[in-house]
């Protein structure tokens, strides 16, 4: 997971000296973006696959960059799925997520959606009623809800407990038996994802064998034959420690053996990753507006803030960051600045939460300075509130693959 910086701070000094207000911005490097997908792909054993979750970031550069490299794109709503084939019309798409409309559903077997994830008994009974007005048949995962054995809890738990997401593992052998009596639904395997933010590649292997221990056991019970299981996403980003991320070539290589041992031949199984695959292509950037002391804290003040770049609020973390000197200084006045001191980043917002970093050691900023927060490609502009207080929107561009960058969105 390389990030280019040096690229990356001289296409934003190249934008700011190019303006005559204060910088706020998002950077998105494809080039690094393709890089970290193909080499993902490359180390995947055989018998798995990997689409990508587009809800951690959706724009179209980001999907035109991924579209040639990944298995699919997995969706999780109707605007996802349209946004999705008004682009890539031949693009394998599953289509997962709790609380599916009938006129969703339905849209999903018009758009030849390659596989449908099944939140609920009710959703199942609903689907299947559309299906036979259609007069196609569905082919579905059921997404399970089940306990894991010593399973290593995360910041977030989708599973294992009671949750909205997925069909609690009790109420199984009333869907296999109802499925038996419904043809117009087909059975391709599973689908789980109890957890999410994980960094312990030896334990998420551990969980990807307890799926297939578990799908094993169903086979038999229910005499069933499928051809994959999606053990979902789940692989975070150490935001904290920045230079201890996920390993993935110990994961990739532990991957293999599970197949061969799982007594599953002939199983593909599919991994949905967001966060892990575009994070590291973004930035997020702040030019200082203010540095000032409130009683012992140092604070600085950033064009910009949480409603544009809401991680660090949404993982409870203080976010790291560089600077970027800027000499340029227009007043008469002496430039505010602190020097190997801890201080709090803020932004513009009328709200003490709007806190991106906090008590973290700055060896030197200046007001003008830039602040940049690299891992901010995923789940950061994209889970926002936008228009808060109804500041602009910061500015967007794309470092190109070959080409020079250039700016592609700017908001006012």
């Amino acid at each position: 997971m390389e990030l280019r910086l040096a690229e990356v701070f001289e296409s934003i000094c190249a934008v700011q000296a190019d303006i005559d207000e204060p910088l706020c911005a998002y950077v998105y490097d494809l080039a690094a973006l393709r890089r970290h997908a193909a080499n993902l792909i490359s180390t995947l054993p055989e018998g798995y696959e990997l689409f990508y979750a587009i809800k951690a970031n959706s724009d179209l550069p980001i999907l035109q960059t991924l579209a040639p490299i990944m298995d699919g794109f997995e969706v999780s709503s109707g605007g996802e799925l349209a946004w999705v084939r008004e682009h890539f019309a031949d693009v394998p798409v599953i289509f997962s997520g709790p609380g599916k409309l009938d006129q969703e559903l339905g849209e999903a077997i018009d758009q030849n959606v390659d596989c449908l994830h099944v939140e609920s008994f009710n959703e199942l009974r609903r689907l299947a009623e559309i299906a036979i007005q259609t007069g196609k048949a569905v082919a579905i995962l059921l997404r399970i809800n089940m306990v894991v054995d010593n399973l290593a809890e995360t910041s977030l738990m989708m599973g294992g407990k009671p949750t909205p997401f997925g069909i609690s593992i009790q109420q199984l052998p009333e869907c296999m038996r109802w499925l038996r009596a419904h043809p117009e639904i087909r059975l391709r395997g599973f689908h789980f994802h109890l957890l999410s933010h994980q960094l312990d590649a030896q334990a998420h292997l551990q969980l990807v064998a307890s799926y297939l221990r578990q799908v094993r056991r169903w086979c038999d019970a229910y005499e069933l034959e499928i051809d994959h299981i999606n053990v979902g996403g789940g692989i975070g980003i150490n935001y904290r420690q920045p230079h201890q991320q996920f390993d993935w070539s110990t994961f990739s290589a532990g991957l293999s053996a599970l197949l061969k041992n799982s007594g599953l031949p002939g199983i593909r199984v599919r991994f949905e990753l967001g966060r892990y695959i575009t994070a590291a292509c973004g930035y997020y950037v702040m030019q200082v507006i203010d540095i000032k002391r409130s009683y012992d804290k140092n604070f600085i003040v950033g064009r910009g803030g949480s409603h544009h770049f809401r991680t660090p609020y949404a993982q409870g973390h203080s976010h790291p960051f560089h600077v970027i000197p800027i000499n340029a200084w227009q007043y008469p006045f002496p430039r505010p600045e602190i020097s190997n001191e801890k201080a709090n980043i803020v932004g513009q917002l009328c709200t003490p939460k709007d806190l991106l970093a906090f008590d973290a050691p700055v060896k030197s900023v200046r007001c003008g300075d830039l602040l940049v927060f690299p891992y901010a490609g995923a789940y950061a502009w994209h889970i926002s509130h936008h228009d808060f207080l109804r500041h602009p929107h910061p500015q967007q561009w794309y470092l190109p693959i070959e080409e020079q960058p250039h700016v592609a969105n700017q908001s006012t």
